[in-house]
């Protein structure tokens, strides 16, 4: 027997982001990385038929309107192999595919890139997956990176042998690392130290620690009014039953349309429910594993401040992996605009749609087989 529904979702904390009568242009940038992994070192529990952590690595393109364009992160590097973790990758037998540089996908689409229209590259942080490959820019183009950033990761490699970054990411450019007690004034939005990038309320970096050192992301303004914002989740969060559902977002009654391809078109909320390890409405699926994040509490914390953005309904929460809304049915890619995303109700379309990876969970509970199992990873 589930346990009962919640009679009505609680308000969730205020995110208290002042007005501005300046917004950005967003392109979320499918950057054609493709990666394959196994879920149990990095989610638990491990639920029946859903073994891996697939996903995108996403890039955004932030054009301000009287300044150059700048990147969120860049995917990773299309000779990924010359990566000094190349040889653990393939140990590991990990899957991963990538078809262009980041850089590539701009040119194509007619962006001065060798020409220095791109003003910076944010790192989320220092992964492979998110850092791409810098050299296909000018050295006119910075790097942008948060905090602890420098001491923790520097030099890159070969310089320092244990290094996962290369020396020429950083070789004749402008490495610029963002203090939130220094730059960000006291801001705070949620439960997160905020700088305001531009310096008019249009884009603005949240630190964001636990997943690695010096970890941050992004929250840009889409309209002014009504004010709306997408918030660049980086690996903050890597699924989103990681801070989903919320007592501010419990499960619905019913979910149309259907997340479950064999239940359509209205999911009863229930057969969610049920699966889930507390028989809980509220409460995340999933939870991240001590080894997958450099501070585990920490962590957590920051994944519980995620669910405070993701309650409210101007902001579009988009993770760089976020592998239920690679489908461009589902999403709007570079080279089109993001912004109208509100008005088009992508939110509520994808809201829920991270759930399509229990439905063989759902069968196996139906049919009196188990829906999840615990691994051996604390």
């Amino acid at each position: 027997m589930a346990a009962q529904y919640l009679a009505a979702p609680q308000q969730p904390p205020p995110l208290n982001i002042p007005q501005s009568s300046t917004a950005v242009k967003v392109s979320c940038i499918d950057s054609t990385t493709r990666l394959r992994l196994p879920m149990s070192p990095f989610l638990q529990p491990d639920y029946t038929g859903h073994p891996d952590l697939l996903g995108p690595a996403f890039s955004f393109l932030i054009e301000h309107p009287t300044r150059k364009p700048i990147l969120f992160d860049l995917g990773v590097r299309k000779d990924w192999q010359a990566l000094p973790s190349y040889p653990k990758f393939v140990e590991l037998q990990w899957d991963i595919k990538v078809e262009k540089d980041v850089a590539t996908i701009l040119k194509d689409q007619g962006v001065d890139v060798d020409g220095g229209a791109i003003e910076s590259i944010i790192w989320s942080h220092h992964h492979w997956d998110h850092t791409g490959d810098p050299s296909t820019f000018p050295p006119s183009t910075e790097l942008v990176v948060g905090p602890g950033f420098k001491a923790a990761h520097l030099p890159g490699y070969p310089k320092r042998k244990d290094a996962t970054l290369l020396e020429t990411d950083f070789e004749g450019r402008d490495l610029r690392e963002v203090s939130f007690e220094k730059d960000g004034n006291g801001l705070k939005f949620g439960r997160f130290n905020a700088f305001d990038y531009f310096g008019d309320g249009s884009f603005y970096l949240l630190d964001t620690p636990g997943h690695s050192i010096g970890h941050i992301c992004g929250l840009a303004r889409t309209t002014t009014e009504p004010p709306t914002f997408i918030f660049m989740g980086g690996d903050a969060s890597h699924h989103g039953g990681e801070f989903r559902p919320t007592p501010y977002l419990p499960i619905p009654h019913e979910l149309k349309p259907s997340p479950l391809q064999r239940r359509q078109p209205v999911c009863p909320g229930h057969l969610l429910q049920d699966i889930h390890p507390d028989g809980a409405a509220d409460k995340p699926f999933y939870n991240v594993t001590k080894g997958f994040a450099h501070d585990k509490s920490v962590a957590d914390w920051t994944i519980a401040g995620l669910g405070e953005f993701d309650a409210h309904e101007n902001v579009l929460l988009l993770l760089a992996h976020d592998d239920s809304v690679v489908d461009p049915a589902q999403m709007t890619f570079y080279p089109k605009s993001l912004n109208d995303w509100y008005e088009k109700g992508v939110g509520k379309k994808v809201k829920w749609l991270f759930l399509t990876d229990f439905e063989d969970a759902v069968e196996a509970r139906e049919k009196g087989g188990e829906a999840f199992s615990w691994g051996t990873y604390p």
